[in-house]
């Protein structure tokens, strides 16, 4: 295949949060590569607070297809609508065969991507992926903008490094002078094995409203009951320093206000890799999940995980029914580690 000179590339982003987030890294890669590059993201629109906020992003083109959906003719439209734009290159981060089709139908000259799903055809820059040579998710993107002849090498990246807004629209509960914030993030869109229990939540809350902390927390309209469960297990005589935000903010206010943390305490969710992109301090709970895939990209991140026999499982729910992976994580530990880091 002759190369193109790469100027302007169309990435075909993921569905998740967190692999969005992660997909910066290939960005900052790309730009690396060659400063000028135009790089622009063809992804769901939820997706679009998050690329605003990588300045590696030229512009975010709305995906109407939602993840799962074949929809042939709608991808062929949108295709066909992008054949004027002369991309050089498109890098599609999904695996799936519908996932290439767009780029196919826009005939863009260079088609990248992971082999899976028989896609030999739609890509034109194959590349067939090892997976112990690259264990982690933001290796395998960040791979896609080398050479095929190095793809089997693990790449250096740079840390997803995202810039918050801070718009007049987002939502700031006011806080006393001085007042220093945590964030709690409890959901998880995995399932609830990957949640630490709510009383463990309540518990580390208390904690840090009895040192004169203010506590919100935050998640989608899914993660609100929990939010609630949180607070049912405050005294109320402390629940004035205790907000619960699950499913009162849109993503781009959900950003920007974890921007506002001290430090944030979540499950392995898509909350916890913003706060990691975000660099605030975090503390991310692993139980059934591996930090060896998708680890938060930060410095500042610690990890807490037990060293349980049975995790990680990858099950979205406790197939033994004990959930000790999550359960025997008590909040002192936490506590302890979040004084520990502003103790240094």
């Amino acid at each position: 295949m002759t190369q193109h000179k790469i100027d302007k590339i169309l990435i075909i982003g993921p569905s998740w949060v967190g692999d969005m987030v992660m997909a910066q890294s290939l960005f900052m890669a790309l730009r690396q590569n060659n400063p000028d590059v135009q790089i622009d993201v063809l992804a769901p629109d939820w997706s679009r607070p998050l690329l605003e906020r990588m300045p590696e992003v030229h512009q975010a083109i709305s995906m109407p297809v939602t993840h799962g959906m074949f929809a042939w003719q709608q991808r062929k439209a949108i295709g066909l609508s992008l054949r004027d734009k002369n991309y050089d290159q498109a890098i599609i981060l999904p695996n799936s065969w519908k996932s290439a089709l767009i780029p196919w139908f826009a005939k863009i000259p260079v088609r990248t991507g992971w082999l899976g799903e028989m896609r030999y055809g739609l890509l034109n820059d194959p590349r067939k992926l090892d997976k112990h040579a690259l264990p982690m998710m933001v290796q395998r993107f960040v791979a896609l903008a080398q050479p095929a002849a190095d793809a089997r090498t693990p790449p250096a990246y740079q840390k997803p490094h995202m810039i918050a807004a801070r718009s007049a629209t987002t939502i700031d509960p006011p806080r006393i002078e001085h007042q220093q914030r945590l964030i709690l993030c409890p959901g998880a869109e995995f399932g609830p094995a990957k949640q630490w229990p709510a009383a463990h939540y309540a518990d580390l809350a208390v904690d840090f409203i009895e040192m004169g902390w203010q506590v919100l927390i935050m998640g989608s309209k899914a993660d609100a009951s929990t939010g609630d469960e949180i607070c049912a297990h405050v005294d109320p005589a402390l629940r004035s320093s205790l907000i619960n935000l699950c499913g009162r903010t849109q993503l781009a206010e959900a950003i920007d206000l974890i921007d506002t943390a001290d430090v944030v305490v979540s499950n392995d969710s898509g909350l916890m890799h913003i706060a990691a992109a975000l660099q605030k301090p975090l503390i991310a709970i692993y139980g059934p999940t591996s930090t060896a895939f998708t680890p938060p990209l930060s410095e500042l991140a610690q990890i807490v995980q037990l060293p349980i026999e049975c995790s990680p499982c990858f099950k979205r729910e406790c197939p033994l029914g004990h959930h000790k992976c999550m359960k025997d994580i008590q909040a002192e530990t936490i506590t302890a580690k979040i004084k520990h880091h502003f103790a240094k």
